[in-house]
């Protein structure tokens, strides 16, 4: 089981970083929008080790045999290291390739907002976004909340994987 961790984690992770990080890495100006279904869309493509990673255990490691846990602790140990790829790749964004991410992020949300919320509704949500992000917007913490996402996603890919390919004897 550890080297086939290993070796689709390994997969997962490379996979998270490079997907996460290529539109910033090759100079692309993606707005937020944009950016947003690109982060999901490399996290998922990053998690389909797992279905590979529970899938080869199976057929090549246990005799075509795994049980629906099993499945999901394999999963979850490939989904960790995918995890880590993307948040990396989230701190390092955060704090070389763009340092303002957090003001450009908050100045971008409170004009989406000045023009579909009502004006008393508007004060009110951007001074809690504006609070928020005070509270939250180190990149230490952006990067945590990355991993956490990844590791949410993946535990819903690990259970559906899981339930696709467990075998018993």
């Amino acid at each position: 089981m550890k080297n086939t961790v290993i070796k689709y984690g390994l997969y997962a992770m490379i996979t998270g970083f490079v997907l996460f990080g290529a539109p910033f890495l090759l100079g692309m100006d993606l707005s937020f929008d944009y950016g947003e279904v690109i982060g999901y869309s490399a996290m998922v493509l990053s998690l389909l080790f797992v279905y590979f990673g529970i899938k080869y255990y199976r057929d090549k490691v246990n005799d075509g045999k795994v049980s629906l846990g099993k499945a999901i602790g394999i999963g979850m140990l490939i989904a960790l290291f995918a995890a880590f790829g993307v948040a990396i790749m989230d701190y390092i964004y955060t704090t070389q390739i763009n340092p303002d991410f957090v003001n450009d992020y908050l100045e971008y949300s409170i004009q989406k907002m000045k023009e579909t919320l009502p004006t008393e509704e508007f004060k009110t949500k951007s001074a809690e976004l504006t609070q928020q992000m005070k509270d939250y917007g180190s990149s230490g913490f952006m990067a945590f909340m990355m991993f956490a996402s990844v590791m949410i996603i993946g535990f819903i890919i690990s259970l559906i994987s899981g339930l696709i390919l467990q075998r018993k004897n």
